[in-house]
């Protein structure tokens, strides 16, 4: 083997070897100073995927509270929104939703016939899964942020930034808004609500891609014109 060749080899397996040499030294540190130094980028998004949820839930609320047509019973409501989350096919009000994708049951949320017609749930199902998807480390534990593939959460930043449009500019087969989103209160402001929910979600991802090095941090997004399959 000649020199060249062997410096290739040895540069190949040099990434590896710092990343095994950095968790077995993490295993000798105090515990103290391994949770802050070893899991600080696993808590972030941990943190990060929590508060997504939080934003997921205001926002499925807020949609039922201005459109109560897609579901008129409160409690029916409360309890599809605990069914987004409990990722029990049993709980959902078509089971083979758990079946589909996020970016499929997105896309059934926004058309002339969507699976069902409560297409508030829909959009709250296709959020929470698209969140998991992107977020998904793989098999095994997830030991680094280095696990979370950048181009899912690109493809989840364009996903969800499809969702904030649709919501207020697509319409029925009448030419009516399928959403009440922003009205103007008696005070004469508009209630933002919405925007300011979905800022804070693709904030977060945006900061998340660009931790991973996906892309510089106030780069433009190249966005879609329809949902991407994340996986």
């Amino acid at each position: 083997m000649s020199s060249a060749s062997l410096f290739k080899k040895r540069a190949s397996l040099l990434p590896i070897f710092l990343l095994a040499t950095f968790l077995l030294s993490c295993s000798f540190l105090p515990k103290e100073v391994k949770e802050t130094v070893c899991s600080l980028d696993i808590k972030i998004l941990s943190y990060h995927v929590a508060r997504h949820y939080v934003c997921i839930k205001q926002l499925v609320r807020r949609l039922y509270a201005k459109n109560p047509k897609y579901m008129p019973d409160k409690r029916v409501q409360e309890r599809r929104i605990m069914a987004i989350f409990e990722d029990n096919k049993f709980s959902y009000p078509y089971p083979g939703l758990y079946y589909m994708f996020s970016h499929e049951i997105l896309k059934s949320a926004f058309s002339q016939q969507p699976i069902i017609k409560d297409r508030i749930f829909l959009i709250g199902l296709g959020l929470k899964k698209a969140i998991d998807e992107a977020y998904d480390s793989g098999p095994g534990p997830l030991i680094t942020g280095c696990q979370i593939d950048p181009n899912r959460l690109i493809r989840l930043y364009n996903n969800i930034s499809q969702v904030n449009w649709r919501l207020k500019t697509y319409k029925d087969k009448d030419g009516r808004l399928l959403f009440v989103t922003n009205e103007r209160g008696g005070n004469g402001y508009i209630n933002m609500g919405f925007e300011v929910l979905f800022t804070k979600i693709l904030t977060r991802v945006q900061d998340d891609i660009y931790l991973r090095g996906g892309l510089e941090k106030y780069l433009t997004f190249r966005l879609s014109s329809m949902f991407l399959s994340i996986l």
